[in-house]
């Protein structure tokens, strides 16, 4: 699991920039198009900052100094309110378990979440390219199947006989032997 939260090897969106996972819009949820927007996922944000810093074991003020220094950065409502998703609850456990268990301090910790992130981007980057490159293969051996199928069988290859020094004697055959 990497810092995140993320299991599925999928790059984050950039936190605070308006958008999420894969870069759908942030406060969709993330849903892929065609998936009921209603639905919720691990991305969608719906806990205030109170119900967030009961879930995570933390202050509301660590939430917002987290959020400050771009830590864990929550969704916002039109208000500017916070909302936190079950990731971001995630996350933020995690922050406070390498800060705690570890004693890493703050800086380090954005680094390593920044680090993990582009690790997951590349990851994901990794995998979109091998796709097309198989998908490329795959494309040229059709290609090739359709050149095969396309020779004409009504032809023999042509094989140039090798010139040798033999003397061949041709004689004809006669007609009462």
């Amino acid at each position: 699991m990497s810092i995140d939260g993320r299991t599925d090897g999928t790059a984050p969106g950039p936190r605070g920039t308006g958008t999420g996972r894969a870069g759908a819009p942030r406060g969709t949820g993330g849903a892929p198009r065609g998936r009921n927007p209603y639905q919720l996922t691990e991305e969608t944000p719906v806990y205030v900052i109170s119900v967030a810093a009961e879930l995570s074991g933390l202050h509301p003020q660590t939430l917002r100094q987290y959020d400050r220094l771009g830590l864990v950065s929550p969704d916002r409502t039109a208000g500017r309110g916070r909302r936190y998703s079950a990731r971001d609850i995630e996350q933020l456990r995690e922050v406070q378990r390498l800060s705690q268990d570890d004693g890493i301090n703050l800086a380090g910790i954005k680094r390593i979440i920044e680090l993990e992130n582009q690790v997951a981007a590349l990851q994901a980057r990794v995998a979109e390219l091998t796709a097309t490159v198989e998908g490329a293969a795959a494309l040229i051996q059709q290609r090739e199947a359709a050149v095969h199928a396309s020779y004409r069988r009504d032809l023999v290859p042509y094989q140039d006989v090798q010139h040798t020094s033999a003397l061949v004697v041709w004689r004809p055959k006669r007609d009462g032997a």
